[in-house]
Formats: C-alpha cells, structure tokens, sequence
C-alpha cells in the first residue's frame, strides 16, 4: 500500500492567510472518511474514468491493503496487531482476493459491460488520486493525527501535516491568484485567464498530464476548461482550487481568498443550474 502526499501550491497573502493545495494518492476504502471534512475543497479521479486494464494492472501488481493488521474487539478502534503467522496470512487473503476480483471484472469486460459497472467492484483494493485545497487545516489534523483515527488515514494525515509544515509558502499581492499546477514560468507566459484554465484542467485531471499520459496542451486544458463550466449543469469541483487573494473575510469554505468557483458563482448571469447566461 503507498499513500504520496505532495505540496502543489502553497500561498500566503497579505493578511497572513495561507492556501495550501496537497496532490494526496492513498487506498480508497478511506475516502469515505475523507470527505466528510467539508471546509476541503476537492477533485478526486474516478472509477468511471480509469480504463479497466489500467485499473486490473493497478489493482495486480499494487494493490491498497492496510498498515495495520489489529486483532478484533469491540468498539471502532482494533486491537493488537494480529500474532505474525495471521498477520502474514491476512495479507496473502487480501491480496489474493483482489486478484480473484480482478479475473471476475476481467471476464466482466470482455463481454462487453461498461467500466462504471466493473469498476467498482475492485474499490477495496484501489489506491484514489485527489487534489485537496484549504485554508482550514487544524481540525482535521487534530482528529486525524489522533491514535483513535484509522490506521490508514492516521498515516495520510501524518504525512499531509509534515508537507505542510516544511512547505514555504509563496507571498502574494491583494487579487493575486493561487494557482496549482502552474508554474513559475507559466505565469509569465499564459494570461491570468489562461492559466486558471490550465489550472482547473489539471485539477480536474488529478495531474500534469492529460489521460494519454504526455503533458497537456494549452488547446486540451482550455477545452476540457470550457466543458466543465458550460456543461448543463456544471462541473465546479475542479475550479475551487483556484483562489484569489482577498484577505480579512470567508468566500464559501475558504477564508482570505475567494475561490474561482465562488466568484463565478456570484458574478451576474451565472447560474448553476444553465452555466454563463448571455443577454
């Protein structure tokens, strides 16, 4: 099992308030838990999306697994890890019922039905790629840190504490905008505009790279951009991770910085449920 945690984009502005965007890779079986922690804004690949023999190999070949093998008992919180021969005879189980699983969703494809459907059931052994924007950190790292967390997520939001805590985070000027996956030398030469596109694209993507695996064009990110917001009805997800800098007020879930998706939310002729009105 691998949880990576990676700092994106780091930003602090002039009142002090920082902006922190975390690239996080870690099992899915605790994404669940993740998402209840709704000052997060985030984006998040898909079971839909991955192809089947991308997700058979992953699944094969690195599959999510515990870190922690307790012993039962009652309560939410296991007990001593089991003695090693279990230890080492769960973990044959788990990674050998995954693969069973996987020649199950294998045969399911091959007679042709969709990987929404085929891809679930291999879940409890995927690892989920997310992008994750706040300003809002403490709480979670006080209830996740904590030994009655999971194992798994204690390790995810260790990890999530530590990149923070070493991680400088960039000065910006009052309307300045935090930008993930944009990078020193795209800011010079990409307009604002263009490069809250990018950066919502990328979001979207979970990464630099478009699903071909190559680096993204200017024209992909744009489109895939435009398809988002002027879909009927929208999807906003990946334009929250962009934020402005205003400081000393909250906009949505974030305070002293207004997240793209807000201002265009509030801006007149927007509506959520048609996209960008025009007269």
């Amino acid at each position: 099992m691998t949880i990576e945690v990676k700092v994106i984009a780091d930003s602090i502005n002039s009142g002090g308030e920082r902006i922190t965007t975390m690239q996080l890779k870690y099992p899915r079986f605790i994404h669940s838990e993740f998402m209840t922690h709704r000052v997060f804004s985030r984006s998040a690949s898909s079971s839909r999306a991955i192809p089947v023999s991308k997700m058979l190999r992953a699944v094969w070949h690195e599959p999510a697994a515990p870190v922690y093998w307790g012993s039962n008992k009652p309560g939410m919180q296991a007990g001593a890890e089991l003695r090693p021969f279990r230890r080492l005879a769960a973990k044959v189980l788990w990674k050998a019922s995954g693969r069973a699983m996987c020649g199950v969703v294998w045969v399911m494809s091959k007679m042709g039905l969709h990987k929404q459907v085929s891809n679930r059931l291999l879940e409890p052994w995927q690892h989920i790629h997310v992008v994750v924007t706040s300003t809002e950190w403490q709480n979670f790292f006080d209830l996740r840190c904590h030994p009655d967390a999971q194992p798994e997520f204690q390790e995810l939001a260790k990890q999530m504490r530590l990149m923070r805590n070493i991680s400088t985070p960039r000065k910006l000027e009052d309307h300045d905008w935090h930008l993930p996956y944009i990078d020193c030398l795209e800011r010079e030469r990409l307009s604002t505009h263009e490069a809250i596109q990018v950066s919502a694209a990328r979001c979207c993507r979970v990464s630099y790279l478009n699903h071909e695996g190559r680096t993204s064009t200017l024209e992909q990110d744009v489109a895939r951009y435009e398809s988002l917001v002027n879909a009927v009805p929208p999807h906003m997800s990946p334009v929250e991770h962009q934020a402005m800098a205003l400081p000393g007020l909250a906009y949505a879930n974030f305070r002293g910085w207004a997240s793209h998706r807000w201002l265009l939310e509030e801006s007149v002729g927007y509506r959520m449920d048609r996209g960008p009105q025009t007269s």
